[in-house]
């Protein structure tokens, strides 16, 4: 088994019982993967993408432990998801380089004034992609997350395509 296929794997073991949160990342590592190859991403950059969205957010299963079942905010999300991220990923013996970056992507997925990087933007969108369906979203505020977030050509065509605005 390749370790995309791994990680999957142990992230649906990790969220056991989470069907919805197991549904999400699934569908968002399925848009990074597809926005990834639009985009033109060569195989190494696109593994660290498909990584990093199949573990985005590992950091909510901690953050509800500690903040009460429903109240894990982006941030508790961001500072709960790398050290799991980077536990589950060097039990898979993933590189440290690759480790880091992924690390990095958890720890600010839910950072958008700062996004550094064509991994990060293409994981902001496909997580918005998902969630503004799954959080059944108005064209309106579609449109704005759109014309504030998304600056890829592959992303805002898809958006548009999706959501017909």
């Amino acid at each position: 088994m390749d370790r995309l296929a791994e990680l999957t794997s142990l992230m649906i073991s990790y969220m056991s019982g989470d069907a919805r949160r197991i549904q999400h990342f699934i569908k968002v590592h399925g848009f990074a993967a597809l926005l990834g190859r639009q985009e033109g991403m060569n195989d190494e950059e696109l593994f660290v993408l498909e990584s990093a969205a199949l573990v985005h957010d590992i950091g909510i299963k901690n953050g509800e432990a500690k903040h009460g079942k429903g109240c894990c905010t982006g941030k508790h999300q961001e500072e709960e998801g790398p050290a799991v991220a980077r536990e589950m990923l060097l039990k898979l013996q993933y590189d440290e380089p690759t480790v880091e970056r992924v690390c990095y992507l958890v720890g600010h997925h839910h950072t958008y004034n700062s996004i550094e990087g064509l991994d990060y933007q293409l994981l902001v969108e496909a997580d918005f992609l998902v969630n503004l369906y799954e959080d059944s979203c108005s064209k309106e505020a579609v449109k704005n997350v759109m014309d504030k977030i998304f600056k890829t050509k592959s992303g805002i065509r898809l958006c548009k395509i999706m959501y017909e605005i």
